[in-house]
């Protein structure tokens, strides 16, 4: 395995012929650049896209098989198996008036990727008790016990960002998943450089301090994975490594 190059995924949300699509670009980048490297997926598997369900098989199975992945926690995935464990919607850093279950958080399409469709007039407890019958529980352990955060080649990955000027180990669970401006509009540098998704940029960004890996397929659209190698950043494409400046 490379000790030099590492690939990274943006937020999936259950777009499982993009995960497949990626994973095919770092195949073809690997067969070009001296074999297999380490995967970061930087989190938020699930919600949003058609088939979260997938999504996690996928994942569990390339891990089951030994492929050496990383994948990371996402707030999406957290308020899955909170909303699994307790039938709750809503969680410390939602606004209020937004939940797991609404149309925009994209909770309902994580539910009908398992067989489980909102019935006419349905008790929020009954569509509950039904989700949980229908939701192995292997899926919800596995969501439950990823990292929160990845350390390597100099870098460290995560899903929303970090507390500015606290060591990773002093980290609070909820900004690692949620955090966003106190982050996002730090320019000093980090105590490494950041790896990151959660807030959706056009194509994966260089800060500088940070690189931004969140393209919004949540919304439809592609996911870029990225390669880091010697100190630069590429993401890649069909038409190979594109250089991020």
């Amino acid at each position: 395995m490379s000790m030099s190059r590492i690939y990274a995924i943006g937020d999936i949300h259950g777009h499982l012929s993009e995960l497949e699509n990626a994973h095919r670009l770092i195949a073809a980048d690997q067969a070009g650049e001296g074999g297999p490297a380490q995967i970061v997926h930087i989190g938020d598997l699930t919600d949003r896209g058609p088939d979260s369900k997938g999504v996690i098989n996928f994942l569990m199975a390339g891990l089951e098989r030994g492929e050496d992945w990383v994948v990371l926690k996402g707030n999406h995935d957290r308020l899955f198996t909170t909303y699994y464990r307790t039938g709750s919607v809503t969680d410390g850093r939602l606004r209020v008036g937004m939940g797991w279950l609404n149309a925009e958080m994209g909770g309902d399409v994580t539910l009908q990727s398992y067989g489980v469709a909102k019935r006419l007039l349905e008790s929020a407890g009954k569509l509950h008790a039904r989700a949980v019958k229908k939701v192995p529980e292997d899926h919800i352990r596995f969501l439950e016990d990823l990292p929160l955060w990845h350390r390597a080649e100099g870098m460290i990955f995560v899903h929303a960002g970090i507390r500015p000027g606290f060591p990773m180990e002093a980290q609070d669970e909820d900004d690692l998943l949620w955090i966003r401006d106190e982050f996002l509009w730090r320019t000093d540098q980090h105590e490494a450089l950041i790896v990151h998704g959660h807030t959706p940029v056009d194509y994966p960004t260089h800060y500088s301090n940070r690189v931004n890996l969140d393209c919004g397929a949540g919304y439809g659209n592609p996911l870029v994975p990225v390669v880091f190698e010697d100190g630069h950043c590429f993401a890649l494409t069909d038409d190979g490594r594109d250089p991020l400046a």
